[in-house]
């Protein structure tokens, strides 16, 4: 006797066991989040399986947990080849039913956390809730502090009073060297900022940030890297538009290209951030500041374009979306970095960089080609300092030329 699950899904009896009530519920999930019929069957089928066996093992709905699945898979694998995905398709049932609340929420045991685990974590909480850092900031911090202060009182209680600057300059003095430039300096500044919160918590009288060396690093020493402006015309042509895939990654690369965001911008961006009437669109920036921008006829009709023809459904707010199941936004602003990469290995294309950011350097470098000046630059770009912007100076090599003294000895 044949049983259909959520309408296309033919398995070749009903499904018995404490979970045969919230089969087809986990088969609409499965649809809903974009996976194609193969891959639901397999997972709707595994689950039946699953189910069969918690019904011979006389384990009761409520009773369930991870290591009955594990323990399913043990048994399983006796009889047939597991496959890759079976693992992360059970994982998906238990998550899929906890939050339905057919099974109780898994009990875990709390991790013992040392007393630098603590002082780190409570330095966390104030750079997010205090200071209002993003994540991806205090990402990079935290972890600079529980090295500190692991390094300098080991797992036994933290007291901070008795910390003296050559505790700290030691420290730097021993990391710094193993560490790239841009990390050793983010790790200098995470630590100016901790010792900073502990003199405001009260934890230390002396000004200890103030002993913090720096790391020798000089101030634009660099020229940005920007992709020039026949690359990015090349780069766009090359996309194919006929596809969902080409309509999403040509409206993220024209946002890039056209209005300089950052990678985290653009993964970020919501539909209720797109002002169709008014022509314009908010992005949230750094340290969540928010600004209106205005949508560019190409942008806007490339994104519609992706909306209508080529975005996925799904419940996410998100403007962009995976397009592997589950369907949902992008996880890290990285993913718009491997659009950018994927995009220019088939266009053959060699660019100054792989990532998204070098669109940003460009549309500032032809601003500043085209005429505008260092504010205009930045007030496109949201930079919060003027000193930011000047460094795209250094790319206007016609202005430099007048200022430019002569060779000693005549013309070379």
């Amino acid at each position: 006797m044949k049983y259909i699950v959520d309408g296309d899904l033919v398995l070749s009896q009903p499904p018995t066991g404490p979970l045969a009530a919230q089969i087809g519920g986990f088969a609409t999930w499965a649809r809903e989040e974009g996976y194609a019929r193969c891959s639901r069957y397999r997972k709707i089928l595994l689950a039946t399986c699953f189910s069969g066996w918690l019904g011979r093992q006389a384990i009761t709905r409520r009773g369930v947990s991870s290591k009955d699945a594990s323990r399913y898979l043990q048994v399983r694998a006796q009889r047939v080849k597991l496959r890759k995905e079976d693992a992360p398709a059970l994982r998906q049932l238990l998550i899929f039913l906890r939050r339905q609340g057919a099974i109780r929420p898994e009990k875990i045991a709390p991790c013992r956390l040392t007393p630098a685990d603590q002082a780190a974590q409570a330095f966390e909480q104030y750079l997010l809730q205090e200071r209002a850092l993003v994540r991806a900031t205090v990402v990079n911090y935290v972890p600079f502090i529980r090295h500190f202060l692991t390094d300098r009182f080991g797992n036994g209680p933290v007291r901070l009073s008795p910390l003296r600057a050559r505790d700290v300059t030691r420290f730097v003095q021993r990391q710094a060297p193993r560490l790239h430039l841009k990390r050793a300096k983010t790790m200098t500044t995470a630590l100016r900022s901790f010792l900073h919160y502990a003199r405001h918590c009260g934890d230390i009288t002396l000004d200890l940030a103030a002993a913090i060396p720096s790391v020798a690093h000089w101030s634009m020493s660099s020229i940005p890297r920007a992709i020039p402006a026949d690359a990015v015309r090349q780069l766009l042509a090359s996309i194919n538009r006929q596809t969902a895939m080409g309509r999403r990654d040509y409206a993220i690369l024209l946002l890039l290209a056209r209005l300089g965001l950052r990678a985290s911008e653009v993964a970020g961006l919501e539909l209720d951030d797109l002002d169709w009437e008014a022509g314009q669109l908010t992005v949230r920036g750094k340290r969540g500041r928010r600004a209106a921008l205005p949508l560019p006829v190409d942008v806007g009709a490339a994104i519609a374009a992706y909306l209508r023809r080529g975005r996925p459904r799904s419940t996410s707010r998100r403007v962009f979306l995976r397009r592997r199941a589950p369907i949902h936004g992008f996880d890290h602003a990285s993913a718009i970095g491997c659009v950018v990469r994927h995009a220019l290995e088939r266009a053959g294309i060699s660019a100054p960089t792989t990532g998204a950011h070098q669109f940003r350097h460009g549309l500032a470098t032809q601003m500043l080609r085209g005429g505008a000046s260092l504010t205009e630059i930045g007030e496109i770009l949201r930079h919060r300092s003027p000193e930011t912007t000047t460094i795209y100076a250094k790319v206007d090599l016609d202005a430099l030329r007048t200022i430019a003294l002569p060779w000693p000895g005549g013309a070379r």
